[in-house]
């Protein structure tokens, strides 16, 4: 009987350690930030072209917002994301947009769609190109304010 209880005791230790562990894989905070160079300038101007022709009627020729649609530029857009993660505002994009037709663009379009926007808001452009892997954006903080280093 000890030995029954002893072996439920310890896969219970087991088993509340692999759950302590997955929350914490799952709760890992944002490791980069929009202002250390996620996208190349080459990627934002495809998405420049992209958004031209797929989201600037309702926002905008310049990020400025429609009649009906919010801008995508400004402080009031990087103030209502910031503290979030690009990944955040990668599924907002991917699923919502565009307006009618959601879920039409290409993980690759809906990226490169959003360096254009993180362009547009004057965050630094960088060496490699803004991933398409939502588990792999949400590890990049998008803040409003360049933090001091």
């Amino acid at each position: 009987m000890n030995t029954l209880l002893s072996r439920c005791r310890s896969n219970a230790a087991l088993l509340g350690c692999v759950a302590f562990g997955l929350a914490a894989l799952a709760q890992d905070p944002p490791t980069r930030s929009v202002w250390d160079g996620v996208y190349t300038q080459d990627q934002a101007a495809r998405g420049q072209s992209l958004y031209t022709k797929e989201c600037a009627a309702c926002h905008g020729q310049s990020l400025s917002g429609g009649e009906e649609a919010p801008p995508l530029s400004g402080g009031g857009f990087t103030a209502n994301w910031n503290g979030l993660t690009v990944g955040d505002l990668f599924e907002r994009i991917r699923v919502s947009m565009p307006e009618g037709r959601p879920g039409t663009l290409s993980r690759q379009q809906n990226a490169d769609i959003l360096a254009y926007v993180l362009s547009g808001n004057q965050f630094p452009a960088g060496k490699a190109e803004l991933v398409r892997e939502t588990e792999l954006l949400k590890q990049i903080k998008f803040e409003a304010v360049k933090p001091a280093k």
